[in-house]
C-alpha cells in the first residue's frame, strides 16, 4: 500500500503521458507522473504540443517562422526537463513534441496511443480568467476517454 491507502499492485500504468509546458505547474505534474511511473514500471510518454490557436490565421512568413522555432525550443526543454526527472528516477522517458490546439492534440494522442493516464497540471484559474484564458486541463478533463489526473499548485 502507498501514502494514499491504494494498493499499486492491483493498478497497472503501463503507457504514462505527461503533458508538459514547462510552467511550474507542468514540473509538478511531471515529478508525479514520473513517481507514478517508478511505483508501476510504466513508461513515461511527455507530451509537449507548440500552439497553432492564436496564429492560424497568420500568413505563413518568415516572423511566424521564427515564432514557430522558438515555440519548439521552448518544448523541447520542457521536454527535457521530464526526461532528466525519469534518468534520476531510472523511468524510461519518451519525447513528443506535437504541434496544434493543445487540448484537442493531448487527447488525439492519448487516445491514439492507448495511454493508460494523462498527467497533467493546472493553474486552478477561476472565474474570469478561466473565461478568457480557457484552460487546456479543463478541456482535456471533460473530453479525454483517458483518465486524466490534474495536478495543481498548492496555494500559499
Amino acid at each position: 500500500m502507498n501514502k494514499w491507502g491504494v494498493n499499486i499492485e492491483n493498478v497497472t500504468f503501463n503507457k504514462i503521458m505527461i503533458a508538459t509546458d514547462g510552467s511550474v505547474c507542468s514540473r509538478l505534474a511531471a515529478n508525479k507522473g514520473i513517481e507514478l511511473a517508478r511505483l508501476s514500471g510504466g513508461t513515461v510518454y511527455a507530451v509537449y504540443v507548440v500552439s497553432t490557436e492564436y496564429f492560424s490565421s497568420m500568413a505563413v512568413d518568415l516572423e511566424w517562422e521564427r515564432m514557430s522555432e522558438e515555440l519548439k525550443r521552448e518544448g523541447c526543454k520542457a521536454l527535457d526537463y521530464v526526461k532528466g526527472i525519469g534518468e534520476l528516477e531510472n523511468v524510461n522517458v519518451k519525447s513528443i513534441l506535437l504541434e496544434g490546439h493543445p487540448a484537442s492534440e493531448l487527447i488525439r494522442y492519448a487516445e491514439e496511443e492507448k495511454m493508460d493516464i494523462i498527467v497533467m497540471g493546472t493553474l486552478g484559474r477561476t472565474g474570469i480568467d478561466r473565461l478568457l484564458l480557457g484552460s487546456v486541463a479543463v478541456n482535456v478533463v471533460r473530453h479525454s476517454k483517458v483518465p486524466v489526473m490534474v495536478v495543481r499548485k498548492n496555494k500559499p
